[in-house]
């Protein structure tokens, strides 16, 4: 079953002071950390949905980019389905702010679609929603046909009896960087 992945880093980072995505991760930065986990985790189909800054310093990674200069996050979701290949089964939806994330995470959601064919698979810790989750394609039509104030909160509750929750013992699919403190806490 073909996964593939829209991460989503098209955000003004206001509350972060600075363009959070290209902040310094280890050997690599904030938003080069989530792709590499991403294709650790052996997703072969990533789209980078981003803002202009971002799309312009994130060069030496191969995956392909739809801009989204307006930031909001229904619409970068909306831009990274249309960008779907007609191959893609389902698509996880992953935050470009939350490096921390762990390639194992990636790959019990991935394995929990392909063995229970949920149409919905979301990542929980302590009962908490997390990242990255995942959509299938017979529901993409859905998400493309919302409009603000929509959002994918009001989806998945739509959807509730449909989820399929992949339990964590790891709060790192909760995290992610808003603010200088988050990146401080967090950073390795």
């Amino acid at each position: 079953m073909n996964i593939s992945a829209v991460i989503l880093a098209a955000g003004k980072s206001i509350r972060m002071g600075q363009q959070k995505m290209l902040m310094p991760w280890g050997n690599t930065t904030v938003l080069g950390k989530v792709i590499e986990t991403l294709q650790a985790a052996e997703v072969e189909d990533i789209t980078l949905v981003a803002n202009s800054t971002t799309a312009h310093q994130i060069t030496n990674y191969k995956i392909p980019i739809t801009l989204n200069d307006g930031g909001e996050m229904l619409e970068s979701i909306q831009l990274g389905l249309q960008a779907q290949k007609p191959s893609a089964e389902a698509t996880l939806i992953c935050l470009g702010d939350q490096p921390q994330v762990e390639e194992r995470s990636v790959r019990t959601v991935c394995e929990a679609f392909r063995e229970n064919k949920s149409s919905i698979v979301v990542p929980s810790y302590q009962m908490r929603r997390g990242h990255p989750w995942l959509i299938a394609r017979e529901l993409w039509d859905e998400v493309l046909q919302m409009h603000a104030p929509e959002s994918m909160r009001d989806f998945l509750n739509a959807h509730k009896n449909a989820i399929f929750y992949v339990e964590h013992d790891s709060p790192s699919i909760l995290q992610d960087l808003d603010t200088p403190a988050d990146y401080l806490k967090y950073k390795p």
